[in-house]
């Protein structure tokens, strides 16, 4: 292990603001505070040890370590060390030594989901990881040198299988969540533990990716924004390793999608326009104009929103030769239009918005209905605007069994949001109905 590479003990120190000797001096204290009085041998020296990557602390270290730190016990019975490390809110840096660490960090996540449910990486945060992994170039991948032999038959095996979970339909997929966490967490010990090539290295860093970012969408869907975000922090540190750039700026793209949907657009630009320098396919450049043109709207940025609406088009209608990558194969002249209808109600201009919204969602395809559920949100709320309340209404409760059929909490989380809008109709017939279904959901 390189001696210049950061440890995660010296990053979840640095989060702290602690020095070597302060750390030293807290793991003191934390023995003294043991009703056994016990002493502890700790200084500069040995945190310098532990940093270095020289020596591994003891389990008795290790358990004052997570006591100064105010890790529970649990985690120490889950993860090896060092990835039971706090990384708080801040995310993983790039780097490759650092892939396992963001994986373990982000199944940690996934397991105290409900304690920082809301929380998500800050806008500098977000904006410092998209400049890292803009700016510097990833490592050469090594082989590991201990451990049993992880060959391609083995890899291919988890691809397709992962391929194969992956193109379920939305409604099926919310039931092989479990089985994706699985794939993630057999990729990550094969990476960790594993012996292989650097060809094969550079495949399970990019399965990983992969998976931890289909992982990240399930945890989103579900409303675990702050699990989500620490899963794409995930795929971005695996997917940087690979060389992956495409996969990188599709993840980039999802960190600033979920800030929009948290309401915070001014996070979304940094990353987003990071990702549209480094992306070259059309489908990809047209989804990140989109999406930047939806965190501008929100921002009140009419010029730069249209800017970008007119970059999105022209890149949609661009051929291309090769194939869009897995991430965007999906956008379409129906993502295009209700996506520049949302731009629209967020700019005021309701009656553009409704027609948008309209044309997209007679162009969308069956086979997305999670897509579906969330157009059909965007359409009830300028149905809403215009005063078209009956409308709004059939619109709301289809929207409504759509996303509790598939599963999606932040669907049925959205369309809880109408109901502020509803409230000045409650007269007129079946809204009172649908506040009940809305308070029940």
């Amino acid at each position: 292990m390189d001696d210049q590479i950061r440890h995660p003990l010296a990053y979840a120190r640095a989060l702290r603001g602690w020095s070597q000797t302060d750390l030293a001096d807290r793991i003191h204290h934390a023995a003294r505070n043991r009703p056994e009085g016990l002493r502890s041998g700790t200084d500069k020296a040995a945190v310098s040890k532990w940093e270095n990557w020289r020596k591994t602390p003891s389990i008795e270290s290790q358990l004052l370590i997570a006591e100064a730190f105010d890790v529970p016990i649990a985690d120490l019975e889950t993860f090896e060390w060092p990835h039971w490390l706090p990384g708080q809110e801040q995310p993983v840096p790039l780097g490759v030594v650092f892939t396992v660490h963001a994986l373990r960090d982000a199944q940690r996540a996934a397991m105290d989901h409900r304690r920082r449910t809301f929380m998500t990486f800050s806008a500098l945060a977000l904006a410092g990881l998209a400049t890292q992994w803009a700016a510097i170039e990833p490592d050469r991948l090594t082989t590991a040198l201990n451990g049993k032999h992880v060959d391609g038959e083995l890899v291919d095996w988890l691809e397709d299988t992962s391929a194969k979970l992956t193109a379920l339909p939305t409604e099926q997929r919310q039931h092989t969540a479990k089985l994706m966490d699985a794939h993630l967490d057999t990729v990550t010990d094969l990476l960790e533990h594993g012996r292989f090539t650097e060809p094969i290295g550079r495949r399970l860093h990019l399965l990983a990716a992969s998976l931890a970012s289909t992982c990240g969408w399930h945890r989103f869907d579900q409303g675990q924004h702050f699990a989500a975000g620490k899963l794409w922090n995930a795929a971005l540190a695996n997917a940087h390793a690979a060389r992956d750039r495409d996969l990188g700026a599709g993840i980039l793209s999802d960190f600033a999608y979920q800030s929009i949907w948290l309401t915070e657009p001014g996070a979304a630009v940094e990353p987003l326009s990071q990702a549209l320098i480094h992306t070259r396919h059309p489908a990809a450049r047209s989804l990140l104009h989109l999406r930047r043109a939806r965190a501008h709207a929100a921002l009140g940025a009419a010029s730069d929103c249209h800017r970008d609406l007119a970059a999105a088009e022209a890149a949609l209608l661009t051929d291309s030769s090769d194939p869009a990558p897995g991430w965007c194969r999906w956008m379409s002249t129906a993502d295009l239009a209700v996506d520049s209808g949302q731009c629209m109600l967020d700019l005021g201009r309701t009656d553009e918005a409704h027609a948008r919204i309209g044309e997209g969602m007679s162009l969308l395809p069956r086979s997305r209905d999670k897509t579906r559920g969330i157009f059909l949100t965007y359409e009830a709320r300028s149905l809403l605007q215009a005063r078209e309340v009956e409308h709004a209404l059939a619109v709301t409760n289809q929207s409504l069994d759509l996303a509790t059929r598939i599963g999606a909490e932040r669907c049925v989380t959205l369309v809880r949001e109408l109901a502020p809008a509803f409230k000045p109709y409650r007269q007129v017939d079946g809204v009172a109905d649908l506040m009940d279904r809305l308070k029940a959901s």
